[in-house]
């Protein structure tokens, strides 16, 4: 996921267009078939990360308060039309709420729900992320600036303090500290691209730097896999903010180093359009995606009982699952999609 900016203006990069939608793309894969593997191919919450830093840095040009509540109305109201359904569903699968359902309105800490429910409201924790990182980017970006390239190195520290000297609480602050420490480095390396630091390092550094985090995120992930029973760096914070800030890094630093813009990419005009459709809807993909592929499976229950189909359609594939998952995110994004546009104060739109 990652960053759930859905404006659509004059001068966009489809560099970084071309990055979420490839983010969203892998998110739904890993999801659909479970790949401990994916999120080292493409750490797609780090990169996520990173791009929403750079959005957030170049829109705190403007007054801080005016950013949180414009980033703060483009999110909460998505989430609030797909929590509405969400939240009714549990209920009606015997779920009891306490307090703790303010979280549904402001997601601060994670959402409760039932056993029922979990598949779709476990992918919150994104959004709870980035809702904290958003509230804290005014200060983040202030000590950032004090020091640009000291506290981008110093940000992979509270990762390494929370995993070697206080381990967190096994609650909804201990859940959100870990996954702020997790990815504070990629926002801040946002901010870093966004103040053209990056730019101005050396390629031999930051190539030595990023690979040996990679290096040493890899190897932590497989000599720890007895504690997690795999290598999923989704399952291992420490092995997760060190492959995602090298991996991430070296995605960043080429753009700058290459000049990399992608501004090819709108010859082909259907790849474009559909970039275009990824960001503009990049909110609606992420919530509904878990939906989608829950209502795929009673959906291809039913093709069992077609002949034709049974005898002419791998029903059986996680393949078929994953294509069927697709077409009803598709109806989601029509159906439901209108909703970011009314969040971003835009005329609502079945395709944007």
């Amino acid at each position: 996921m990652r960053s759930m900016q859905s404006v659509k203006s004059p001068g966009r990069d489809r560099y970084f267009d071309t990055l979420r939608a490839v983010a969203l793309i892998r998110v739904v894969t890993y999801h659909t078939f479970g790949w401990a593997w994916a999120g080292m191919v493409f750490p797609s919450m780090g990169v996520m990360f990173a791009l929403a830093g750079t959005l957030m840095a170049k829109s705190l040009e403007r007054p801080a308060l005016k950013v949180v509540r414009s980033r703060m109305r483009r999110l909460l109201p998505p989430f609030w039309f797909w929590g509405f359904f969400v939240v009714v569903a549990m209920l009606i699968h015997d779920w009891m709420p306490g307090w703790q359902i303010v979280y549904w309105i402001v997601p601060l800490g994670d959402p409760p729900g039932n056993a029922w429910g979990q598949q779709a409201w476990e992918i919150l924790w994104y959004l709870r992320t980035y809702l904290w990182f958003v509230l804290l980017s005014p200060l983040l970006l202030r000590v950032f600036r004090l020091g640009p390239v000291a506290v981008l190195l110093l940000s992979l520290g509270p990762i390494l303090v929370l995993h070697f000297a206080w381990e967190p609480p096994d609650d909804r602050f201990g859940s959100a500290l870990t996954d702020l420490a997790t990815f504070l480095f990629c926002w801040i390396l946002g901010f870093a691209h966004r103040d053209g630091v990056l730019r101005r390092l050396k390629p031999f550094a930051v190539a030595a730097l990023s690979l040996a985090a990679i290096a040493y995120g890899g190897w932590y992930a497989f000599t720890h896999q007895a504690e997690t029973g795999s290598y999923d760096l989704d399952d291992i914070p420490l092995a997760q903010a060190f492959w995602s800030a090298g991996y991430v890094t070296l995605l960043m630093y080429a753009k700058e180093f290459f000049r990399i813009d992608f501004a090819w990419l709108t010859r082909l005009r259907r790849t474009d359009r559909l970039v275009t459709v990824f960001n503009a809807r990049a909110v609606t993909i992420y919530l509904w995606h878990e939906i989608a592929l829950i209502l795929a499976v009673p959906l291809i229950d039913q093709f069992w009982n077609v002949p034709a189909f049974e005898k002419y359609l791998p029903l059986e594939s996680q393949w078929f699952m994953f294509g069927i998952g697709w077409i009803l995110i598709a109806g989601f994004v029509l159906l439901c999609g209108w909703v970011e546009d009314v969040a971003g104060k835009k005329k609502p739109k079945l395709v944007p």
